[in-house]
């Protein structure tokens, strides 16, 4: 916690927690997968340097543009190439997965990464429904969702030897499983089942306050977790000047507009102006997608987080960070990292 003074008259208490990152290791139009992975290398461990608390990856297939579809192999990737921050999935589209392989997998993780692999599970297939159908086991789906989580905290729990299958290597593992989401379901399960959880508002701002109060009132203690630990994931495009930021934010802008098209989402270059790119429609639902950005300079940032962290109760941040230039997008994280709300690890 800090204080800060606006004109040595009104001073408010600063609520400092630990950030994090959220990557889809997005490919710029023109780079091939190689460079944008190597650019999720450099972007990684400049985090670690500055204190971020993990590195997520999140799970999309069958999506141009986006290059995480091999969830597990980024992140053996890296963490191999840096040393403490915590790595791990934001996450796994479950549905996709027997909870053995994806068991098998993070055991494997966590044996060579001790200590450091986070297993962060949806309920989504973070695809489109034929790719979904090509990825899912027969006749399973986001209904399956309460009993695979169940038996992924089995098959990473305490070998029981009275069982046919285990998970080997997984079993006694332990690796720290969160359930994530951006509606009140996966908040209430996450709350039963005494897990932390993440709401994604990133993408889906409309019903954080819901969920999270929703899961702080119904959660109960477990062996992983005694109270509550929540995270917010939102959006964010920080820059030297509030002008450069909203140069900056139109890469954002245009990824979104050709999501809601269903176009591929090359990452472009900022544009001087959205006008003629957009109608207003598209422009109203892009801004509402966006609702939680943080935008602009640390002293803007820091008061729009001030705003934010006095309306909700959250234990970390997780960031996702949308900017065409590698070096603009590391810049970006020193401006986070100087915020008075940041917490190093």
């Amino acid at each position: 916690m800090g204080t800060r003074c606006l004109l040595d008259l009104e001073c408010t208490v600063t609520k400092s927690v630990p950030f994090s990152l959220l990557e889809l290791a997005s490919v710029r139009e023109g780079d091939t997968v190689g460079e944008t992975l190597a650019n999720s290398v450099a972007y990684a461990r400049h985090a670690e340097a500055l204190g971020f608390q993990r590195f997520w990856l999140a799970e999309h297939h069958n999506m141009q543009g986006i290059s995480s579809a091999a969830t597990s192999v980024l992140i053996g990737h890296i963490a191999g190439a840096t040393e403490s921050i915590r790595v791990g999935s934001g996450g796994v589209m479950l549905p996709n997965h027997p909870p053995l392989v994806i068991a098998e997998q993070f055991g494997t993780l966590e044996s060579l990464y001790p200590d450091r692999i986070d297993l962060g599970l949806g309920r989504a297939p973070g695809t489109d429904p034929m790719t979904s159908r090509a990825l899912r086991r027969e006749g399973l789906g986001a209904e399956q969702f309460p009993q695979d989580v169940a038996e992924l905290q089995r098959l990473l729990g305490p070998l029981d030897a009275s069982r046919a299958v285990n998970a080997i290597p997984g079993a006694g593992t332990n690796v720290p499983i969160w359930l994530l989401g951006s509606s009140l379901y996966s908040a209430q399960l996450a709350a039963q089942r005494g897990l932390p959880y993440a709401f994604a508002g990133h993408f889906a701002p409309r019903l954080y306050r819901e969920a999270l109060r929703i899961y702080r009132d119904q959660f109960q203690p477990s062996a992983q977790l005694d109270r509550p630990y929540a995270m917010l994931t939102v959006p964010a495009v920080p820059a030297d000047s509030d002008e450069e930021a909203q140069y900056l934010t139109t890469t954002s802008y245009q990824r979104i507009l050709a999501l809601f098209r269903g176009q591929p989402l090359w990452m472009k270059p900022p544009v001087q102006s959205m006008a003629g790119l957009w109608n207003a429609e598209e422009e109203a639902g892009v801004k509402g997608f966006l609702g939680l950005q943080l935008l602009g300079t640390a002293e803007s940032i820091q008061e729009q987080l001030d705003q934010l962290l006095d309306s909700v109760e959250v234990d970390e941040l997780m960031v996702t960070v949308d900017l065409h230039d590698p070096v603009k997008r590391r810049h970006a994280l020193d401006i986070l990292a100087a915020l008075e709300q940041f917490q190093a690890v």
